[in-house]
């Protein structure tokens, strides 16, 4: 009779894997921003009240400025006037405590460190609530950055090609469009019924479904309103792109450990420092209204 798998296994190692969180999510709005390190805590934006080359039939002064002449003609000349006073942008922040039984680090560290899988579980989670602030918080996210005239209406509530369209030509230099995973479903679908075939573009080693040459990047922080509506948002990322720039503290996450309890529990105080500046107003633009 020969020895059993059963049996066999009491003598065995169990090969673990890392714990997996099922709720984290691709983040690839936290991929895709340019980030500033903020060592003061505030990021301060100076922009003009002039536009730097006059328009024709604009009513808003710029620099004036001569070409094409001959001789010695006098040359206009002026200042460009800096705005006052200029937008500061404090960091906001997430928090939580990590608590860690002293005997589980001790006795249950082998083949893995029970801190560093919490640690790294717990930046995951501060990591989707960034994301969520980015776009949602009332004072800095994406989705309240947009004036008016940087926003259009889904003209007959799912995301058509022309909708697309017009929210890409709101905005110079676009980079990337960024949708509720519903309503790249619902834009795919009206791609489809226009019998239009989108584009497809690789970014960090995966392919993304594309418009216009702009990946369409998947991000469920979008909200989805009880009519089951929802915005796209066409963003220019980069400080050098006078775009969206993303805040944070030299160093990255603070950790903070609270001692040690009389029931031989750790608390480490995990701290998540960001915001988000918008350079100028079309470094994000916004289709609302659009039907999933």
């Amino acid at each position: 009779m020969a020895l059993s798998t059963t049996a066999a296994r009491n003598l065995a190692t169990t090969t673990k894997t890392p714990p997996v969180n099922a709720s984290a999510t691709p983040g690839w709005l936290l991929r895709i921003m340019s980030w500033a390190e903020v060592p003061g805590g505030v990021y301060r934006r100076t922009s003009t009240v002039r536009r730097t080359i006059a328009r024709h039939g604009s009513s808003q002064p710029g620099v004036i400025v001569a070409a094409g002449h001959h001789g010695e003609p006098a040359l206009p000349g002026m200042y460009v006037e800096y705005g006052s006073p200029p937008r500061e942008y404090e960091l906001s922040v997430a928090q939580t405590v990590m608590r860690v039984h002293n005997r589980v680090d001790d006795l249950y560290s082998d083949p893995m460190d029970q801190y560093e899988q919490q640690l790294r579980l717990t930046e995951e989670a501060l990591r989707e609530r960034r994301e969520h602030e980015l776009i949602n918080n009332p004072a800095f996210g994406l989705l309240h950055a947009p004036p008016p005239r940087h926003r259009v209406t889904a003209r007959t509530g799912p995301p058509t090609p022309s909708d697309l369209d017009a929210l890409i030509c709101k905005q110079t230099r676009p980079r990337y469009l960024l949708a509720h995973p519903r309503a790249i479903a619902a834009f795919a679908r009206q791609c489809n019924r226009h019998g239009i075939v989108p584009g497809t573009a690789e970014l960090d080693g995966r392919r993304l479904l594309s418009w216009r040459g702009l990946p369409l990047l998947p991000c469920d922080k979008l909200p989805v309103a009880a009519d089951l509506t929802t915005s796209i948002l066409v963003v220019r990322p980069g400080e050098k792109r006078q775009g969206i720039v993303g805040l944070r503290p030299e160093g990255g996450l603070k950790i903070h450990k609270l001692g040690t309890d009389d029931r031989a529990v750790t608390g480490y105080l995990v701290s998540d420092y960001f915001s988000l500046a918008v350079l100028i107003p079309n470094a994000v633009c916004a289709l609302d209204g659009v039907q999933l």
